[in-house]
């Protein structure tokens, strides 16, 4: 969904999101104008506090900006590589009007979400294809929903939960693969996301277990849940209380990409929690972001929707 480029940009972000109706999903814009203005009012410096400790921007662009440079370059001369975030720069709208210029015939749209969901799958798409059409663009587009089944890309993700253990064994550790949570209204009303995360979790737990890495214990939870109402469950804060091992493995499984909720959320505050809960170890893997094997599985997922 994208990130802030600089402390500026972190309301821009906020007030973007919330005026999203797959995140805010009241039927009334002006209820959802409201809402959205009271929550942006609420955590706005609270938000630009996280990423001033993050150096002053979300680190989500400067690890895009390396995979599209990488991916272009597996691809060579002959296709364009571009990015658009869906909260801030580069909007959509800068994008298309640059390949609008170029004469592209063919756009291959792959949002970088393993998993889908209409908070943000789902949202993505529909943002870009109708500033496409408003812009007067007439390329064919192509898209694909979700590639957590993508043989390369979970390969890529084994292979970074295993550099991550290192020289320790895996059966002293419990992996937590932690995703983004949802509202459980939104799952209620037929969004697939926890159906994919749960599918995503057994294949992974497959090929660990094919390539001989068999953790003390493997299992789901959630973060960043926000606001009084019900959300997926178990929260990581709830699932990090049950650990009886004192050791554990995070992997950010709804994330292709490093972002506040990785480096900050997942690496400093459930850090603090997993320090007071008396945690021997606490490792949070980092995600697939610029790694050659994800750029190969992003050049197969490509190729598939071009055949």
């Amino acid at each position: 969904m994208g990130g802030p480029n600089n402390l500026d940009e972190v309301e821009v972000f906020l007030k973007n999101m919330f005026a999203d109706k797959n995140i805010l999903t009241m039927r009334s814009n002006l209820l959802r104008k409201f809402v959205g203005s009271m929550i942006v009012f609420s955590r706005v410096e609270a938000a630009q506090e996280i990423y001033r400790k993050l150096g002053g921007k979300s680190p989500i662009v400067g690890h895009t900006k390396k995979l599209v440079q990488k991916l272009q370059q597996q691809l060579g001369d002959e296709v364009y590589v571009d990015f658009v975030m869906r909260y801030t720069p580069p909007f959509s709208s800068e994008v298309i009007t640059k390949l609008n210029n170029m004469d592209i015939k063919q756009i291959y749209l792959i949002p970088l979400y393993p998993q889908y969901s209409t908070t943000t799958t789902k949202s993505s798409l529909e943002e870009f294809e109708q500033s496409y059409f408003a812009l007067g663009g007439d390329a064919l587009l192509y898209e694909t929903k979700h590639f957590f089944e993508n043989k390369k890309y979970n390969k890529a993700v084994v292979d970074t939960i295993v550099n991550s253990l290192g020289d320790e064994k895996a059966d002293e550790f419990e992996l937590v693969f932690s995703a983004h949570g949802l509202p459980q209204k939104i799952v209620d009303n037929g969004d697939v996301y926890q159906k994919h995360l749960l599918h995503h979790v057994e294949i992974l737990k497959q090929m660990l277990e094919q390539n001989g890495i068999n953790f003390s214990k493997i299992d789901l939870a959630y973060q960043s849940k926000v606001g009084p109402m019900k959300w997926l469950e178990p929260s990581l804060e709830d699932k990090l209380k049950e650990i009886k091992s004192k050791k554990v493995m995070i992997y950010p499984i709804s994330f292709c990409i490093d972002n506040s909720e990785t480096d900050f959320e997942l690496g400093v505050e459930y850090g603090e929690i997993a320090d007071e809960l008396g945690f021997e170890e606490y490792r949070v893997c980092r995600s697939l972001n610029d790694s050659p094997l994800f750029v190969e599985a992003l050049e197969d997922i490509y190729k598939k929707l071009a055949s």
